[in-house]
């Protein structure tokens, strides 16, 4: 049989000629009562706050987790960012080195145009002064040619001072020509 504070209170004995005095048994079955009534109350309360604690641990278990999963997707999601950012870099690096090449190529190919435009350019020179030598040169002989002539026609030739006249520097007249 299970005690209530109701049955404890409403529990009869029989009576005795030497029994015990009946108003003591009810007093103390109604202390008992009031106390085992106190006990239930407090365990109900107590019963009922552990629930409360227990759906408290249930939703912080459920806030635990959902932080773990959080933070283990951060953790992907920030490899998965590290991991992107590095393949950038390295393509970056790459087509920085290649532009680097190309223009290093561009660069060497065009200082090779430019020293072959200035190889054509001193062979042109020299061709068009060795033409300006050779035409000078024609010139002194049809000059020499003609004063020849013309010291013929005359009396008296003045043979040093017509050679001295001759003499040209063909260098210094190309050097003043150029």
């Amino acid at each position: 049989m299970k005690f209530t504070p109701i049955t404890i209170k409403s529990q009869e004995f029989s009576k005795s000629m030497r029994g015990y005095d009946a108003e003591e048994v009810k007093t103390f079955l109604e202390k008992l009562a009031n106390e085992i009534e106190d006990m239930i109350d407090e365990n109900e309360n107590l019963t009922q706050e552990v629930e409360e604690l227990r759906s408290r641990v249930s939703e912080f278990n459920k806030i635990e987790k959902e932080l773990q999963d959080t933070l283990i997707k951060a953790k992907e999601s920030s490899s998965q960012s590290l991991e992107s950012t590095q393949k950038q870099t390295a393509t970056m690096v790459k087509e920085a080195e290649m532009k680097a090449k190309q223009l290093l190529d561009k660069a060497k190919e065009d200082a090779n145009e430019v020293r072959n435009a200035v190889i054509i350019l001193r062979e042109e020179r020299d061709m068009i002064i060795s033409k300006l030598k050779a035409m000078v040169n024609t010139q002194v002989s049809i000059l020499e040619g003609k004063i020849q002539r013309g010291d013929e026609k005359k009396e008296k030739p003045k043979p040093k001072e017509t050679k001295a006249e001759l003499e040209v520097d063909v260098d210094d007249i190309v050097n003043k020509l150029l």
